[in-house]
């Protein structure tokens, strides 16, 4: 039985057939969709959500336990202008539903020799830590940072925002693509302007934020620094969970509809236009147009009917490659650690050949880098009194490895335990009072990605832009695609642009009047 998501003073009536708009369906509620719904309201359209999970936020699900509050994906925000632009579609102000808090420094970087590199926006900070480590890589640094501006106007501001719908638009871009050379790697980009290899590390591990092997990924990735230096990194008070209820409170003020523990078995099409959808207990919901914000591979496969797919079929599905899996332990403690920064990542004893193991090998290494988020250091309304809350993330192979992560899982988490516990969290053993942990069998079995892969297809340069599923069906009409899968990628960014493209692409309301 489905459930409506509602407040006690707002409660919005559960409709699924025609009336005076237009009706739309979104499929997930994960920030991709949830964007796109606000977008549609704006537009004229009456929306239906529906999401097969007990909650809204499909990856930035919120975990509860014993009084911890548990981000369980998404966990910064780094472009804080794409959240702020659907409140004010919504005639209102984001600073009145979430507060967003910078972070000085973003992260701290701590490599396996026990060194460490503080990451910020502080243009003389972000010098004096590089003349700390390698005196000689600070005019590199400057060189390196101008190039990311460049990719980030070029790539994230222009070719962030066009549709791709065709082929020509690709076309148009590769000159300046070529220009750049593209085809060389991020690392190998990072590796022209510095030498010390913790540097080339620390500014070039970021598209594992975004699924990808910094080894293999275009470089137009590097794209990523120069957005933390503009935009800065936020953290959402509250937890990540703050802007999934402001954005489903802007959803029910336009009129529109959340409706939980709904899961959609097959999108609905006649003559070739989707018309509505049909949920795993019989129920029909009709459409005008419909919008997935469901993992890419799985709504291809699983709900669309072969004979309307022509160019995602399930060999070309089977031919793609995805990104990584991710391994969560969310965990809390009952004391503090008051010297951990909000943001650490704790660097193992090997960059290159474990990246290759992960993406390449699909081998699931003994040593590992774990990302270690405490909110704690931020907010502590996200534990209780005296306590720390974590999430310790672990980048592994996805499901082709073949790991039976039911029966490794508890000891990967010992492990984990046992490495954060000698390099920054001494003492940890035995303060442990709340602990869960998810894998990519998880992200398989309960938010239905393909290959527990944890951003979808991997972003290597021939599955972007026009090469990546687009955000209009090629196949079908009034069908629409947003999220971590479609075009621009992954990430926070990546996400609401997929919607705020989708805007361009969706037909004007009045179509259906």
């Amino acid at each position: 039985m489905t459930r409506p998501i509602h407040h006690a003073e707002d409660v919005t009536p559960r409709v699924s057939g025609p009336g005076p708009k237009p009706h739309a369906v979104v499929i997930g509620s994960g920030f991709g969709g949830l964007a796109a719904a606000v977008r549609l309201g704006a537009r004229g359209y009456r929306v239906t959500i529906l999401e097969r999970l007990d909650r809204p936020g499909g990856r930035a699900y919120v975990h509860k336990i014993d009084g911890f509050s548990f981000d369980a994906g998404p966990t910064i925000v780094t472009a804080p202008f794409l959240f702020e632009e659907l409140w004010t579609l919504c005639g209102k102000r984001m600073s009145d539903d979430v507060e967003l808090r910078p972070m000085s420094p973003f992260y701290r970087i701590r490599y396996d020799d026990g060194s460490t590199f503080d990451c910020s926006d502080d243009p003389e900070a972000m010098r004096r830590e590089i003349a700390r480590l390698s005196p000689g890589d600070v005019e590199g640094y400057e060189r390196l940072l101008e190039a990311s501006r460049e990719r980030y106007h070029y790539g994230f501001e222009k070719l962030g925002n066009e549709p791709f719908s065709s082929v020509m638009s690709m076309v148009k871009a590769v000159p300046q693509l070529a220009k750049w050379r593209s085809d060389r790697s991020v690392h190998a980009m990072v590796s022209r302007y510095l030498k010390d290899p913790r540097l080339r590390i620390a500014f070039g591990f970021h598209p594992l934020f975004i699924g990808g092997n910094p080894l293999t990924i275009t470089s137009m990735y590097t794209l990523i620094s120069y957005l933390e230096r503009k935009w800065g990194v936020h953290y959402a008070m509250g937890g990540t969970g703050s802007l999934v209820k402001g954005l489903v409170g802007l959803v029910l003020g336009q009129g529109g509809n959340v409706r939980c523990d709904a899961t959609v078995e097959e999108i609905l099409i006649e003559d070739g236009v989707a018309k509505g959808v049909r949920l795993a207990d019989g129920e029909v919901i009709r459409a005008s147009l419909v919008v997935s914000n469901a993992d890419i591979a799985r709504t291809h496969r699983d709900m669309i009917p072969a004979r309307w797919r022509k160019r995602w079929t399930n060999k070309k599905i089977d031919r793609t490659h995805y990104s990584m899996g991710v391994f969560v332990w969310y965990f809390g403690t009952n004391r503090r650690w008051n010297d951990v920064k909000h943001h650490t990542i704790v660097l193992g004893p090997r960059y290159e050949g474990l990246l290759e193991d992960i993406f390449k090998n699909k081998y699931l290494s003994q040593d590992f880098s774990i990302y270690l988020h405490r909110p704690t250091a931020t907010d502590t309304t996200v534990a209780p009194p005296g306590c720390d809350g974590f999430y310790a993330l672990s980048p592994v192979p996805h499901l082709d490895s073949g790991t039976d992560w039911e029966d490794i899982a508890e000891s990967y988490r010992a492990a984990v335990e046992a490495r954060l516990e000698e390099t920054v969290l001494p003492g940890l053993k035995g303060t442990v009072i709340a602990s869960h942990v998810t894998h990519p069998l998880d992200f398989e079995t309960r938010l239905l990605a393909h290959k527990g892969a944890a951003f979808g297809p991997e972003p290597l340069l021939t599955q972007s832009a026009w090469f990546r599923p687009h955000n209009k069906s090629e196949d079908i009409a009034n069908l629409f695609f947003v999220g971590a899968g479609t075009h621009p990628g992954a990430g926070l960014p990546g996400v609401l642009a997929s919607a705020r493209i989708f805007e361009k692409e969706m037909p004007h309301a009045e179509t259906f009047r």
